[in-house]
């Protein structure tokens, strides 16, 4: 699909990446001949996350979690312009334009494109909106799809570590069939959202290679059976055949060109190159020059993925899944996760930062997290005396259980809200060695660990996992990865490059051993990691059901209330 003949990228060319994150979608421009950023834009969504109710105040269930797909189209309309004005580009001399997305975020939709919940009989419909990436409430479909694919012997089940999540497109389209078989009938796709914008784009619908093969359990050239299928509910048989199956399109080809209609929203030149979709954590590896074997980034925002490429086959326990060229051709991609990072920092600022705090910060000119990470800063390895499970929004790798939940132990009636803070931060660079150890043991190596994202930036977080991990850090050299990385794939479409190696040679970038571990320091937190581990093997796998339990008796409570 791509371009026969490469030429040399312009001096003059440039491409857009739009990166569609939990809260906000980003648009940046960038030169193709080195990746230079020159400006970028960002634009909120205006409904953010439905956890509570829907647009009209039709209430939700826990662990649901949902989002309006206009708000996307939204993006469109105003990150791009204002970063093309900003940059001082001329649309004429924009070649391509790459997406990005969370995943699985997913949408049911009519044979059109258009969203169900758009059609006024389904707006009061949770199961007609969007199920945003960290959309728990599949939980229990997950678990009889694991157990089954167990039962069956499914030879795809060890490329997802022995299971996969209720995150994923499976478990959520067996929900939206088990409690409203209505809107299962009516929806005529089950499109990911990295899918939908790209269709909105350039009039094709094509799915992209990597959230097929992550997400949509797509292995050796085919879904689950429909035998398989069907053993977990008769009209669910069909899903793939009916409501899933699409044309797949590789990373860095060609999805079609812009039409008009979104030439329009975007002051784009219409037919200009539309590339395949992508995931946001996948799309960074390139964008960070991690285009060898070993080289994990683990992007870090509001949770954390693990990506990483390796010439070595394993089966990695609670791993996202391994796909044969899923983010780099030629070369096995790994993903791994956590499901609550920058999250869970933010859920203690909220609920957990008092007025005093709230002054003497606004005093400071700092915000909460600048002020607590100050503070924490001063404390030594274990002062604190707590050691806490980074299990709030319920863990996705290694131990791939959404109905998990957070702990903290070691309080006083003297522990401070910077020693809970600072705890936080160490119990997420706990999960990421966690993850680190689970592929080494696997006989996947990890040689370099790059970091990514937005929480680069506190400098006290990035030492903490040095120290914990053991490792040098690297770090991104753009602030804006996964739009960088999209805008690679555009320039790989749009001819610019042979392939995304090739582009990530001058468009990527990076530093190289920025943080260094303090021995004293990780041997400190090496007895710290000792006790996570205990409490995360107590409560994760079995020991004491008690989190089950709470989740169970806490879903009855608000079942019954509503």
């Amino acid at each position: 699909m791509n371009p026969a003949h490469q030429q040399a990228p312009h001096p003059d060319a440039y491409v857009v990446g739009v990166d569609f994150g939990t809260l906000s979608g980003r648009a940046v421009v960038v030169r193709v001949r080195d990746g230079a950023e020159l400006a970028s834009a960002e634009h909120p969504y205006r409904h953010a996350v439905l956890d509570r109710e829907l647009p009209d105040g039709t209430r939700l269930p826990p662990d649901w979690a949902l989002q309006v797909p206009s708000d996307y189209l939204d993006v469109l309309r105003h990150a791009v312009p204002e970063a093309l004005a900003a940059a001082g580009v001329r649309p004429e001399q924009v070649i391509g334009i790459g997406t990005d997305f969370t995943a699985c975020t997913v949408l049911p939709v009519l044979a059109d494109g258009t969203p169900l919940c758009e059609l006024p009989e389904y707006a009061a419909r949770p199961h007609a909106y969007v199920k945003l990436w960290r959309h728990h409430a599949a939980q229990g479909q997950a678990d009889r799809i694991n157990a089954l694919a167990v039962e069956r012997k499914e030879p795809w089940l060890e490329r997802y570590g022995g299971k996969v999540s209720s995150e994923w497109e499976f478990a959520k389209a067996l929900q939206v069939l088990e409690e409203d078989p209505e809107v299962y009938r009516r929806m005529e796709r089950w499109v990911e959202a990295a899918d939908w914008i790209v269709w909105r784009l350039c009039g094709a619908y094509v799915r992209n290679a990597c959230t097929a093969g992550y997400k949509g359990q797509y292995q050796q050239g085919s879904y689950p059976s429909s035998d398989y299928l069907a053993a977990l509910h008769p009209d669910f048989a069909g899903f793939v055949t009916d409501k899933l199956d699409q044309p797949i399109g590789q990373l860095g080809d060609t999805a079609g060109t812009l039409t008009a209609e979104a030439a329009a929203w975007t002051g784009l030149p219409e037919g200009i190159t539309v590339c395949v979709g992508n995931v946001d954590a996948h799309v960074t590896a390139p964008a960070a020059a991690a285009v060898e074997r070993g080289q994990m980034v683990a992007i870090m925002g509001t949770s954390t993925c693990h990506i990483m490429s390796s010439d070595q086959y394993g089966t990695v326990p609670g791993m996202c899944g391994v796909v044969d060229g899923g983010i780099l051709p030629g070369l096995w991609g790994y993903e791994a996760g956590q499901s609550g990072v920058g999250d869970i920092f933010a859920w203690f600022v909220r609920t957990g930062f008092p007025a005093e705090y709230a002054e003497r910060a606004a005093a400071a000119s700092q915000s909460p997290h600048e002020y607590l990470t100050d503070l924490a800063a001063g404390q030594k390895v274990g002062e604190h005396g707590l050691v806490a499970l980074d299990w709030h929004s319920g863990n996705r790798s290694v131990l791939v259980d959404h109905d998990l939940s957070g702990v903290i132990v070691g309080q006083t009636l003297s522990t401070r809200p910077e020693d809970v803070y600072r705890a936080l931060l160490e119990s997420t660079a706990f999960g990421t060695r966690t993850i680190i150890e689970a592929f080494e043991q696997s006989g996947v190596p990890v040689d370099e660990l790059i970091i990514a994202g937005g929480l680069t930036k506190n400098a006290l977080l990035m030492q903490i996992y040095a120290d914990v991990t053991r490792r040098p850090l690297s770090i991104i050299g753009s602030a804006q990865g996964p739009a960088l990385g999209a805008a690679m794939h555009a320039a790989v479409a749009a001819g610019a490059y042979p392939d995304i190696q090739a582009a990530a040679a001058s468009m990527g970038k990076a530093e190289r051993g920025v943080y260094q571990p303090d021995p004293d320091r990780a041997l400190a937190y090496d007895r710290l990691y000792a006790e996570y581990r205990l409490l995360h093997d107590y409560f994760g796998r079995g020991t004491n059901d008690v989190m089950h339990r709470l989740h169970r008796l806490r879903r009855l409570r608000a079942e019954a209330s509503a």
